[in-house]
């Protein structure tokens, strides 16, 4: 019975973690490709929208560092719990005009933050020797419900309505609050007191800050990259469906990526994953240097955004790895993931905004291309003084 009872209760863990996985990104990533229908539904200009995309890398921003204080008071399965029926009622509030929709937005914001930085430490309190598979499964999951969700948006959408595809949206978030409802049982508590004050503030651990930095900067490269590709084939004479293509490539390639990369990294030792990951982010320095000179020719471009998808979509799961890898214990894991996001978060909410000027002030790309060149070589380095500690927190 005893045996029965515990495969029961890792089936829904194993099950919640895949679901949580799968909503980290859907609710909000699939809303752009619907966002003329929305804006025409609600009788507003799709400008007036355009901050929904930013709205929940702010919260990410804003709310990463608080979910460790969290975690210590309510518990981690439990608040994970509560922000996915914080998530459900976001995503539902916002087929209720515009003010609805921003509300909505926030609240996915906040939910989703929680879940970044917790989920880490999830894995590591419940599966501490199978760390890699566990990341592997949520990454992948959430790699493929975002690209299904963005790939079935406009038919749903044309054959109803955008609210029916809120709704629908709902109902998966509310199915994973649900399969989640079993776990709240386990409610592992961070200690608030000893063990966070022996490690000491994370502003003064060198280490910790350069995980920052690197957060940060694979966090621009991404945004930047996706935001900017089509954009830039386009500058460069390929048509906006073909710029839409590549955009899809560079989206689709993580799916593979995300499923490989953490469970090969984790049997790496320290020197071999950082040679590792510097050849992969030397992908992005090839895809970059082909940009600046490319013609408009459409299979070097996609090229080009094989690369760039392949580069950059390997280092957020060698990222959310790492926090397990490179920490003690759950607590810590929830501590170091939660200032790397913060931080990185930031960055990626203003990078492609700030970055994306480059073309009205220049009239040319050239400036954005060499500003992520640049980028890419400090993030390198990073990846090499990361490595070189065992333990960072």
């Amino acid at each position: 019975m005893k045996n029965k009872i515990n495969n029961k209760q890792t089936f829904f863990l194993i099950v919640g973690i895949m679901m949580m996985g799968a909503v980290m990104r859907v609710p909000f990533t699939a809303i752009p490709a619907v966002l003329t229908d929305i804006a025409a539904g609600l009788g507003v200009s799709v400008s007036d929208l355009g901050i929904l995309t930013s709205l929940p890398l702010i919260m990410f921003a804003l709310c990463s560092s608080l979910a460790p204080g969290w975690a210590a008071r309510l518990g981690l399965e439990k608040l994970l719990g509560l922000a996915l029926i914080v998530m459900t009622i976001g995503s539902l509030v916002r087929i209720v005009g515009v003010p609805g929709l921003y509300l909505g937005t926030l609240l996915i914001g906040i939910a989703v933050a929680i879940i970044n930085v917790l989920l880490p430490s999830l894995v590591s309190v419940h599966f501490p020797l199978k760390v890699g598979l566990y990341t592997t499964i949520y990454i992948t999951m959430m790699g493929l419900a975002g690209t299904v969700g963005s790939m079935v948006a406009v038919p749903i959408v044309e054959a109803s309505s955008w609210q029916t595809f809120i709704i629908l949206l709902t109902l998966f978030v509310g199915l994973a609050a649900l399969i989640w409802l079993p776990n709240w049982r386990y409610n592992h508590r961070f200690e608030q007191s000893s063990k966070a004050t022996k490690q000491g503030s994370l502003l003064k651990n060198k280490a910790a800050l350069i995980f920052l930095l690197f957060g940060g900067l694979q966090s621009l490269l991404f945004y930047t990259e996706m935001t900017w590709l089509p954009t830039i084939a386009q500058s460069a004479g390929l048509s906006k469906a073909e710029g839409g293509l590549l955009a899809g490539i560079f989206n689709l390639i993580s799916i593979p990526v995300s499923m490989v990369i953490p469970s090969l990294i984790s049997r790496l030792t320290n020197r071999q994953r950082a040679w590792f990951m510097s050849g992969l982010s030397l992908l992005t320095v090839l895809g970059l240097v082909l940009m600046a000179f490319a013609p408009a020719n459409f299979a070097l471009w996609m090229v080009i955004s094989l690369l760039l998808g392949l580069s950059v979509s390997s280092l957020f799961p060698y990222m959310m790895l790492s926090f397990t890898l490179k920490t003690s214990d759950g607590q810590a894991t929830a501590r170091l993931s939660g200032m790397v996001q913060s931080g990185g978060y930031l960055l990626a909410s203003v990078g492609p905004v700030l970055l994306g000027y480059s073309f009205p002030i220049f009239g040319t790309w050239q400036p954005l291309i060499y500003a992520l060149l640049a980028v890419t070589i400090v993030m390198i380095a990073c990846i090499f003084s990361i490595e070189k500690h065992d333990t960072i927190l």
